[in-house]
């Protein structure tokens, strides 16, 4: 499995393509889902069962929005460089609140947000470092580590218990792994992509 851009050219925003269309809406949309999600983790000391599923529908909803606002922008030719530069920024936000506020619950160990935010945000100034040059792709390892970690915490916010609880561990487990292996392989990857576009 390798985290590492795809290999060809670096691609960059759609000539033409609007500040204002769907793909970006869709960004947007995750923003503001995210003060939406953490009111309803946190209402009644984060313990409330409906809450909980509430905040779960809401994180799902969100994740949707991941999902389809790249759809869009590259099949249907909406990708800005607005897009490039704001979606990492709320996929992380998105991601990154969820696991903290998970970890001030007590629902999930803080070394894990650690390690994941450490890794999201290195890959996203990453990104944004080499945005002049195009907007590098992710790769299918990539794409598994945001399914699966999304998944991970879905379950997580879940008010799931006893072999319920375990499965959202094991699944944590894989998340976690998958974000370390394809973090690594996604920096050295995309240092090499970047030395040969520059040959």
């Amino acid at each position: 499995m390798s985290g590492q851009p795809q290999t060809g050219p670096l691609t960059g925003p759609t000539p033409g393509a609007r500040i204002a269309n769907l793909a970006n809406t869709l960004t947007l949309l995750r923003l503001v889902l995210v003060p939406v999600f953490l009111i309803a983790l946190f209402t009644a000391d984060g313990h409330q069962i409906a809450n909980r599923v509430a905040a779960f529908v809401i994180f799902a909803i969100a994740c949707l929005t991941d999902r389809f606002d790249g759809l869009l922008a590259r099949n249907y030719g909406m990708a800005t460089e607005f897009g490039a530069f704001v979606d990492p920024i709320a996929d992380k936000f998105l991601i990154g609140s969820a696991l903290i506020g998970l970890s001030m619950l007590g629902d999930l160990p803080w070394w894990v947000t650690v390690v994941i935010m450490a890794r999201e945000l290195t890959v996203t100034l990453l990104r944004l470092a080499v945005i002049r040059r195009g907007v590098i792709p992710a790769s299918w390892g990539g794409k598994l580590k945001t399914v699966v970690q999304a998944l991970a915490i879905g379950l997580f916010v879940l008010p799931l218990s006893g072999a319920f609880q375990v499965a959202a561990s094991v699944v944590m487990g894989i998340a976690i792994v998958l974000t370390v292996v394809t973090g690594v392989d996604y920096v050295a990857g995309t240092v090499k992509t970047v030395r040969e576009t520059t040959d």
